[in-house]
């Protein structure tokens, strides 16, 4: 239970991690943006309508200019008449101020209150522009636009005109309702997708954690099942990988466990047994045939038990080799001395093809030998009686190759890949633990060559060693 709490509080902090990192910055974002488009229409709104009044008010103020340069015409009368017959006075309200600052004409025919505030009026006395937005008396927003008229009118100080702004705010509250709306819409998309996103990762996420737990206890049968073609399904496909080959060498481990038991056993139970025997018999005869049978299995023991140190010296980094200028040639035909009698008590022709001179190789000699050994002994294993074995050494553009040729039981096709890998047996029928030709192949690739194998099912295998020659450095 609080593992899987552990593993929903991580999808948690996953998600609250893009909630606060992206959708958060996303969300301040899309309400700057709102705001400035509200004061941008705001302002183009408000714009409009002072264009709109000032267009008006220039209009009266021209007529009322013109009057008075007429000397005969009585610019009082004239002006109630252009007030009264104001075109406009639907929309807004055309005022006259005296010298008092007072309002004493209006185009509508009611007078303000005489303590209202003008605004507008007082930029006018100060020098300012004579606009002015706020609330009447009545709580109406409206706007205000003021002319000084006192350089052609001694009766008049102003004229000036206002209008509601309650149709301009109502087209503002739709269209910032509008705008609103759709960052919302926006938003709410942005997180629908981004939740699908996170989602999308957080799933094949949660399974790689399932996976991985079962990995750890050592049940490697759990597959991550992932659709996407990106790189989460790269590594989806890379730890199934994993686990198919983890699988693999989990059995193949096994194998070699139970393999490493049943060679250890059968020289021992054989040591054992001839030890009792020879404890009990004083046959000379008998107790030099269990002597030698006692040596030899002792010394496959001695050879399987530094073949296990080999591998665990190359797991750990401790494999090392002590290079010297050697003759490749008489490590290799001590090889082959050492298996010609055993072949021919199996009934297996050994035959060896020996040249005269082959180059120097600056390498460890034992390590060599051992490599030439494990093959030598491989191809005798695999091999049945009444077969032929076959060694050959020569120089081949400028390197040293080896080749032992058997006509054993040979790899299969599918197994031929797997040959070199540790712990795998292709034959499980004959004795060895498995990690022979691993080791075999360390030890070439450490020398700067490769080690090549051929074989054919029911014909027999090649194992081809190639070796640069070198010389010890100064």
């Amino acid at each position: 239970m609080t593992r899987h709490n552990d593993r929903r509080d991580k999808r948690a902090t996953l998600l609250w991690r893009w909630i606060v990192n992206n959708l958060a910055v996303l969300f301040l974002i899309m309400i700057v943006m709102d705001l400035g488009f509200v004061y941008a229409i705001q302002t183009f709104y408000y714009a409009g309508a002072r264009q709109k009044l000032t267009a008006e008010l220039t209009s009266v103020v021209n007529i009322l200019s013109r009057y008075a340069q007429d000397t005969e015409t009585n610019l009082s009368p004239e002006m109630r008449a252009t007030f009264e017959s104001f075109s406009a006075k639907d929309k807004m309200e055309l005022m006259a101020l005296n010298v008092k600052g007072r309002v004493v004409l209006t185009s509508s025919g009611f007078s303000p209150n005489a303590n209202a505030s003008l605004p507008d009026y007082e930029s006018i006395c100060e020098g300012g522009d004579g606009y002015w937005v706020g609330k009447s008396d009545t709580g109406e927003k409206i706007m205000a636009v003021c002319v000084d008229i006192s350089s052609f009118s001694t009766e008049y100080s102003a004229v000036r005109v206002v209008t509601s702004l309650t149709e301009v705010d109502a087209n503002v509250t739709t269209i910032t309702i509008a705008a609103t709306a759709i960052c919302a819409a926006i938003l709410l998309l942005i997180v629908i997708t981004g939740i699908y996103f996170v989602g999308s990762i957080i799933r094949p996420i949660t399974q790689i954690s399932t996976a991985a737990g079962k990995f750890a206890k050592g049940d490697f049968s759990a597959n991550i099942t992932y659709a996407g073609h990106d790189e989460i399904g790269d590594l989806c496909d890379a730890i199934n990988h994993m686990a198919k080959e983890l699988s693999t060498a989990e059995e193949m481990k096994n194998e070699f466990i139970s393999s490493v038991s049943h060679e250890l056993r059968t020289p021992l139970t054989a040591i054992k047994g001839w030890a009792e025997t020879i404890y009990t018999e004083n046959d000379p005869e008998t107790i030099h045939k269990g002597m030698n049978v006692i040596v030899s299995e002792a010394e496959r023991l001695s050879q399987m038990v530094e073949e296990l140190l080999d591998f665990s010296r190359m797991q750990s980094g401790h494999f090392t080799l002590q290079k010297d200028t050697m003759d490749v040639l008489a490590e290799l035909g001590d090889a082959v001395l050492i298996y010609m009698d055993k072949a021919a008590k199996e009934n297996i022709r050994v035959s060896y093809d020996e040249p005269e001179m082959l180059p120097f190789l600056y390498g460890d000699k034992n390590r060599i030998r051992q490599v030439f050994i494990n093959i030598i002994d491989n191809a005798i294993k695999y091999s049945d009686p009444g077969g032929h074995v076959h060694v050959e050494a020569t120089e081949r553009g400028g390197n040293i190759v080896v080749s032992v040729s058997d006509t054993g039981c040979g790899i299969k096709a599918s197994d031929l890949p797997k040959i070199k890998t540790k712990f795998y047996k292709p034959n499980h029928t004959r004795r060895g633990s498995g990690i022979g030709l691993a080791v075999a192949d360390e030890i070439i690739t450490a020398h700067g060559g490769k080690l090549d194998i051929t074989s054919e099912e029911g014909l027999g295998t090649t194992v081809t060693i190639t070796l640069p020659p070198g010389k010890k450095p100064e």
